[in-house]
């Protein structure tokens, strides 16, 4: 029975998370219109969307059908360079308008739960305390948070990382830790951040506890660590991108367990506005059963003895201190520094983020003080506390399953219905928008982008997380020779909202400027 019953809960319980918070026509490979209004997990689509349509590609992770002629990493354009990468070969199977952010979002939480359950089976004093200490593990409201952005939703990362780092004989194997980073590395670089200072950890445990023998290993291990991850970074294209200098701007609030910051997402704590609109980031909100398992851990910590597993997760967990403690200080710090370090510390401009580790600790720390309780006690609070929880983000998940209702019309272009865009594109030899701000009219540029792809029409823009500097500065020269008039042939020029055309390219362009769904477009 157990066989069954362990296999089926780790597939329907992130089932029913899922299911809470997103319809389930997002699964839906071929119905990727829902994307494609504006936001991050847009720009993921349209960044596989190009990789896969694009026959210059191959293995490089890189793509000139957006940004071109330059190209851009994948990697930057927000969508999963691994997924991509893995799906590629299978891109003339797929529908010609794919989409696999919906699943990717399942397969995260899957995963998660899968963790979870790694961590806590050995602990937990009965079934239903172990399979309520996973649901209040595997799914806090910081996971649900990064519904914009599902590559951050690959929280189970992190577990794996605590799941290795725990345990005494994976903790120091590279076998172990090279997969899990080169992972890590494939979809997303903030998590490869909070990985690797997890790794770190452990490399400097073994240095200090080892003999002389395993501190050459440790020390060869960690040289063939960090080889790959340079490696991985050329593969993925990172190196001349321009910093933003906006380290700092999007910390981690002080008061940010306790603090939903959006009043849609929790019905029975405050939100206390004080954060301007960069608390997004820095969003650690535990949910009200949360703070209630907290609240429990501190006073049966104090009540109750310590048991044997418990007492060893903690004393393992001193070895992570310093990787918990180094990222506290980044997803909180906020203030003035030179130049060079802000450069260098631009790599993590989102800050706040890097808090997850710490908070996926303290719960998994206070789930395993839970388990002080007998059998019955432990499995009924923790249900009390899922409980809690579900009332207290009853708002949240249906403030974040709104921003999937586009998935059960199946419209594909919600912005740009008029058929000529077809007509254009098609003839158009290339397609730019005007200015280069794309995130302006972001909704009207990946629909535009979308049907250039399909047609085997090179983009000129791309909205990059990272923009290069060759970028930058093509698309400085390309603007001022759109001033000067000089339009290159065949191309399709898109007018972004609120921009006017400008006189000399008016001129140049005579009758072939027309206004389509409200943009003013040069036709080719």
């Amino acid at each position: 029975m157990h066989r069954i019953v362990t296999p089926a809960l780790l597939i329907l319980l992130p089932l029913s998370f899922f299911l809470a918070f997103f319809h389930w026509e997002t699964l839906q490979v071929d119905n990727p219109g829902w994307l494609l209004r504006g936001t991050d997990n847009g720009e993921n689509a349209l960044g596989s969307h190009a990789y896969w349509h694009d026959p210059a590609a191959g293995m490089s992770l890189r793509t000139t059908m957006l940004d071109a002629p330059d190209g851009v990493p994948v990697l930057y354009t927000d969508s999963n360079p691994l997924v991509t990468l893995l799906a590629k070969p299978l891109a003339k199977m797929l529908p010609v308008d794919a989409q696999l952010v919906g699943s990717i979002i399942l397969i995260n939480l899957i995963f998660q739960a899968f963790f979870a359950w790694l961590l806590l089976r050995r602990h937990a004093p009965g079934p239903v305390a172990l399979w309520a200490g996973v649901v209040l593990l595997a799914f806090p409201p910081t996971l649900a948070n990064r519904f914009m952005h599902v590559n951050l939703m690959a929280h189970w990362m992190i577990l794996a990382a605590l799941y290795l780092f725990l345990d005494d004989r994976r903790a120091g194997q590279l076998r172990w830790w090279a997969p899990l980073i080169t992972v890590c590395a494939l979809v997303h670089s903030y998590l490869l951040v909070m990985i690797g200072a997890i790794w770190a950890s452990a490399m400097l445990v073994r240095f200090v506890k080892g003999d002389t023998r395993d501190r050459i290993l440790t020390i060869g291990q960690s040289i063939s660590v960090l080889t790959l991850v340079v490696l991985l970074a050329k593969w993925l294209g990172v190196g001349d991108q321009k910093s933003t200098g906006t380290f700092g701007n999007f910390a981690m609030p002080l008061d940010a367990l306790w603090n939903p910051h959006n009043s849609n997402f929790s019905t029975l704590v405050p939100a206390h506005h004080d954060y301007g609109g960069l608390w997004f980031e820095g969003f650690q909100y535990l949910g009200a059963g949360g703070l209630a398992l907290v609240a429990a851990a501190i006073i049966i910590g104090w009540s109750l003895p310590i048991r044997d597993g418990e007492r060893a997760v903690g004393r393992r967990l001193w070895g992570m201190v310093p990787a918990l403690t180094v990222l506290s200080l980044l997803a909180t710090l906020q203030v003035s520094l030179p130049p060079m370090v802000m450069a260098v510390l631009d790599l993590v401009r989102a800050s706040g983020r890097l808090f997850w580790p710490v908070g996926y600790v303290l719960v998994m720390m206070s789930v395993l003080t839970v388990y002080r309780l007998s059998t019955e006690r432990a499995g009924l609070a923790l249900v009390a506390m899922i409980a809690l929880q579900v009332v207290d983000l009853s708002g949240m998940a249906a403030t974040i399953r709104m921003q999937s209702q586009e998935a059960v019309r199946h419209r594909l272009y919600a912005r740009t219905t008029d058929p000529r865009w077809d007509q254009l594109v098609t003839r158009a030899k290339s397609v730019t928008f005007m200015p280069d701000d794309v995130p302006r009219d972001l909704g009207i540029f990946q629909e535009v982008a979308w049907r250039a792809i399909k047609a085997g029409r090179p983009v000129a823009n791309v909205y990059a997380a990272r923009p290069s500097g060759a970028a930058i500065a093509r698309h400085s020269a390309e603007a001022a020779a759109f001033e000067r008039g000089e339009l290159v042939p065949g191309r399709l020029y898109v007018m972004l909202k609120g921009s006017a055309v400008a006189p000399a390219a008016l001129r140049a362009a005579g009758a072939r400027v027309m206004t389509l769904d409200g943009r003013t477009i040069i036709a080719p």
